[in-house]
């Protein structure tokens, strides 16, 4: 069997090592397509680099339009020259929905995939209407997802979460980050614009901490792009972070952080992995906020709290994100994280810890899909 493969993020290079893994496990199979390194691993020579995919917001993209234009273009064609027997996109829609429909309009009869459920259930629901025109069947990582993709005319299947199958701290890991004091992990986010806009209240949020724990200590996961301007912007802080960027160390600090502070994103998921409490803070432009507030369908943007089905986790959004209202509610979950750790619980269980890997069920799907 040949599969054409198309990821466009370290992300979805992450997801489709592990399809091709668990399809590898299953049957012989080939691939083709454009991927990272991890799927260059697993037997795929890519297109082009991934990385020239892996573009951003309106002013990042329109100077790259043209080159984007012509690449799609070329994915589409190669997709239809491979003999595969279908396309598997991976998350990054914008570019592969558009490579999806080019293929479909060419050979209606070629069956794709799309890996990553469009979060409809939080903004846009006609997102999966449109995606149907050009999608077979859609592999889902949150389990109240296929509804929403089968009600748009899809097939799907919820194949389980990747974080349910990362590698969580050794003894020694955690251990590194043992000492006096509770130990807050700061997550500001992995953006510049995230990290520019938060670390002044996180740093606010940190100085009103101390004055109560006088012996609170501190770490700051980060990545590369941003670990510098993140030594930057808190190098004024009242009580200095030890600045984590190393894989290791990053899983010592999760498993080892009594309570956490994050921008929103999937990293709650990270911390209900490792039963790390967490308060959830996150600003943005007020124009922005505006217009969140107009296209959101949810009342809280923390996946803990929607996989759960609570409202455990507090969340400061917007013009509610003050060090003031953040701080005492840190150290209210810090004195009883109880509530916490029983939705996270039940997060990881919902999210398919426990189970087959994700990988493996997703090659399952696919070849479930293929058959039908």
């Amino acid at each position: 069997m040949m599969l054409f493969l198309i990821a466009g993020e370290p992300s979805g290079d992450r997801l489709g090592a592990a399809l091709m893994a668990g399809l590898k496990s299953l049957i012989p199979v080939e691939f083709a397509g454009i991927g990272g390194p991890l799927m260059q691993a697993e037997g795929m020579a890519s297109l082009f680099p991934m990385e020239e995919l892996s573009v951003m917001g309106i002013a990042e993209v329109l100077p790259k339009y043209l080159h984007l234009k012509r690449r799609i273009r070329e994915a589409a064609e190669a997709a239809l020259a491979s003999g595969a027997e279908a396309l598997v996109t991976i998350d990054s829609p914008d570019f592969c929905l558009r490579v999806a429909k080019i293929v479909k309009a060419a050979r209606p009869d070629f069956r794709t995939i799309h890996y990553v459920a469009p979060s409809v259930w939080a903004w846009r629901p006609g997102r999966a209407a449109k995606m149907a025109r050009v999608i077979d069947h859609v592999l889902a990582l949150l389990p109240f997802e296929p509804p929403y993709m089968t009600a748009a005319g899809m097939t799907c299947d919820f194949v389980g979460h990747p974080v349910v199958a990362e590698p969580l701290a050794s003894p020694a890991e955690r251990a590194a980050f043992a000492g006096e004091g509770p130990l807050l992990l700061v997550l500001p986010g992995s953006r510049r614009s995230e990290v520019s806009r938060l670390a002044p209240i996180f740093g606010e949020v940190v100085g009103r901490l101390k004055v109560r724990h006088p012996d609170l200590r501190l770490a700051l996961p980060t990545v590369r792009g941003v670990a510098g301007l993140v030594r930057d912007l808190t190098a004024s802080w009242p009580l200095a972070p030890q600045i984590v960027e190393e894989a290791g160390e990053k899983r010592g600090a999760f498993a080892a952080a009594d309570v956490a502070l994050a921008a929103s994103g999937t990293v709650s998921l990270e911390l209900a992995a490792n039963a790390c409490p967490m308060v959830i803070a996150y600003d943005m432009h007020p124009v922005s906020w505006w217009l969140m507030q107009r296209a959101a369908l949810i009342d809280t943007v923390t996946l803990v709290n929607l996989v759960s089905e609570t409202r455990v986790v507090p969340e400061f959004l917007g013009p509610a994100c003050r060090a003031e209202v953040i701080a005492p509610t840190l150290e209210a979950v810090l004195a009883d994280p109880t509530p916490q750790k029983a939705a996270m619980a039940l997060t990881m269980q919902r999210l398919g810890r426990g189970g087959e890997a994700p990988g493996l069920r997703a090659a399952r799907s696919v070849l479930a899909a293929l058959r039908r």
